[in-house]
C-alpha cells in the first residue's frame, strides 16, 4: 500500500480565521506590527451580508486603519437615527451631532459585501497573507504557543498552518466557541428577521435623508436603511413565535408584515423589490462561556451576537478586534501577561456588550416604546442615549453617567406600569425559551 503524502506545512505568527470587518481588522493591525499573518475566508468576496448600517464610533478605526477616505466614497452620510413619534412629522430624530462624548457627528451606511471586500484587500495591501476560498477545518493546540489548523482550498488543495496563536473572527460559524463547545444560546432574549432591498422607497426630508429610520410594532420592530444608488433595505426583528406563522413565500410574508406598520408602508408605495430575493434568520443571540485562552481569541460574532436594534455589530467587531490585536501583542512578547490581558478584554466587551443590551431587552416593552416616542433631555438624558446609539459606551465617563442615569428613571417608570412592564417581560422570556430553527444568512455577520 502506497504511502499518504504528508500535507504540506506553512508557519505563521498568527492565523486569523474568518474575513469579516473583525478578521480583516486584527489581520490589518498585526500585520503592521511586524507578524507575519495568515488570514483565511472560506468565501470569496464580495459575499452577501446585511447589517449595512455603521455608528459614528466606526470612524476613528477606520481612520486609524486608513480607510475612512475608501468608506466615505462608498457610503451614505448617515446623520442619525429616528424613532416612530406622535408628532407633526411622525418621527423624532436622534441626531448624532448632539450626543455629548466624543463620538463624531456622523456615520455611513454600506453595502456589506463592497465593505467586507474593500476591508479584507486593506489587510492584504498591509501585509497580510490574506487568502479567500480558504476554510479552516481543525484546529489542534500543542502548547499554548503551538496551534495547528488544517485547511482546504476550494481549488482542492489542503495543508497545515502552524501558527503561535489564533484568531478566530468566523463569525456565526463561531468555529472555536462551537469545538471548544463554549457557545451558549441568550437566554434572555431571541429573535427572528425577515428582510430584502428595495428600489424607489421615500427617504426622509432634507437633512435626515440618510437616517436608519426604526418602527415598532406588536411583534416586534422594523428598520430602513437608505444605501447608495437610491436603494433601501427593509425588514422586521420579530419575536419568533410570530415568523413560525409564516406560510406561503417569504416574499408575501414579509409584504404583510411590513404592512404592519402604517407609516413604514406609506414610504414603500411606489417601491419595487429587488430581484424578488426575500432572506429570513433566526436563532441569532448568543455568547461564549470565555473570549480566549492561552494562544487563541474570539472576536466579533465569534464570540458573541446581539439583537442588531442599535447597528452595534460592526463596530463592536471592530472595535473588539481592535483592543485584541494590542492583547495578541503583549502575549507573544510576554506570556506571563496573557491570562490578566485576556481577562480585561473579556470584562470590557462584555460591559459594553451589557450597556447595548438594557436598550435591546427593553425596546419593544411599553416603558421604552414611549421613551423613545417622546425623548426628554431632562438631566441630559436623551444625550446620553444618543451617546449610546453613536457607539460611545466604553471609556466617556460622562456618557456612562448617564446611561446609568437613564436605567434608574426607566425603572422608575416601569414601577408606575409595573403590570405592563412585567407582562412585557414575561413574554420575552418565553420568547427566548422557544425553540426555533430559522435560516441560516447572518443578519450581521462580523
Amino acid at each position: 500500500m502506497s504511502e499518504q503524502p504528508r500535507a504540506e506545512v506553512e508557519v505563521c505568527d498568527v492565523a486569523v480565521i474568518g474575513g469579516g470587518p473583525a478578521g480583516s481588522t486584527a489581520a490589518t493591525l498585526l500585520a503592521r506590527r511586524g507578524y507575519k499573518v495568515i488570514a483565511l475566508e472560506k468565501a470569496h468576496h464580495p459575499r452577501f451580508h446585511i447589517g449595512e448600517s455603521l455608528l459614528p464610533m466606526n470612524l476613528p478605526i477606520f481612520e486609524r486603519l486608513g480607510v475612512l477616505d475608501k468608506v466615505r466614497a462608498m457610503g451614505v452620510f448617515k446623520p442619525g437615527a429616528d424613532f416612530e413619534a406622535d408628532n407633526e412629522r411622525g418621527y423624532n430624530t436622534y441626531a448624532f451631532a448632539r450626543a455629548i462624548g466624543n463620538s463624531p457627528p456622523h456615520a455611513y451606511q454600506v453595502w456589506r459585501q463592497d465593505f467586507d471586500r474593500m476591508l479584507y484587500q486593506h489587510a492584504r495591501e498591509s501585509g497580510a497573507d490574506a487568502r479567500e476560498g480558504h476554510e479552516v477545518k481543525q484546529v489542534e493546540q500543542a502548547n499554548p504557543r503551538e496551534s495547528w489548523l488544517d485547511v482546504s482550498s476550494d481549488d482542492g488543495r489542503s495543508y497545515r498552518i502552524q501558527a503561535r496563536y489564533v484568531v478566530d473572527a468566523s463569525g456565526r460559524d463561531a468555529f472555536l466557541a462551537r469545538k471548544r463547545k463554549l457557545k451558549r444560546k441568550n437566554m434572555e432574549h431571541q429573535s427572528a428577521a425577515i428582510f430584502g432591498h428595495y428600489r424607489g422607497a421615500e427617504r426622509r426630508p432634507g437633512d435626515d435623508a440618510g437616517n436608519i429610520s426604526i418602527y415598532n410594532f406588536a411583534y416586534g420592530w422594523m428598520w430602513m436603511i437608505p444605501l447608495p444608488d437610491g436603494v433601501m433595505s427593509v425588514g422586521a426583528v420579530c419575536r419568533p413565535e410570530y415568523l413560525k406563522q409564516r406560510k406561503g413565500s417569504a416574499r408575501d410574508f414579509l409584504q404583510e408584515t411590513l404592512q404592519q406598520s402604517p407609516a413604514l408602508w406609506q414610504r414603500l408605495q411606489g417601491a419595487e423589490l429587488i430581484g424578488d430575493e426575500v432572506r429570513v434568520t433566526g436563532n441569532y443571540s448568543y455568547d461564549s462561556d470565555c473570549m480566549g485562552g492561552p494562544g487563541w481569541v474570539l472576536i466579533g460574532d465569534a464570540f458573541a451576537f446581539l439583537d442588531p436594534v442599535f447597528s452595534s455589530g460592526v463596530y463592536l467587531a471592530m472595535s473588539g478586534a481592535e483592543q485584541a490585536v494590542a492583547v495578541v501583542d503583549q502575549a507573544l512578547r510576554e506570556p506571563q501577561r496573557e491570562r490578566a490581558l485576556l481577562r480585561r478584554l473579556e470584562k470590557r466587551q462584555r460591559a459594553g456588550m451589557r450597556r447595548f443590551s438594557f436598550f435591546i431587552y427593553r425596546f419593544n416593552g411599553p416603558v421604552m416604546r414611549q421613551m423613545f416616542r417622546s425623548p426628554k433631555n431632562i438631566w441630559q438624558l436623551e444625550q446620553g442615549v444618543i451617546s449610546m446609539l453613536a457607539g460611545d459606551l466604553f471609556d466617556t465617563p460622562k456618557v456612562l453617567r448617564k446611561l446609568r442615569l437613564f436605567k434608574l428613571v426607566y425603572r422608575f417608570f416601569a414601577l408606575r406600569d409595573w403590570k405592563r412592564a412585567r407582562s412585557e417581560h414575561e413574554y420575552r422570556m418565553a420568547q427566548a425559551r422557544l425553540q426555533f430553527t430559522g435560516g441560516t444568512t447572518p443578519l450581521d455577520d462580523a
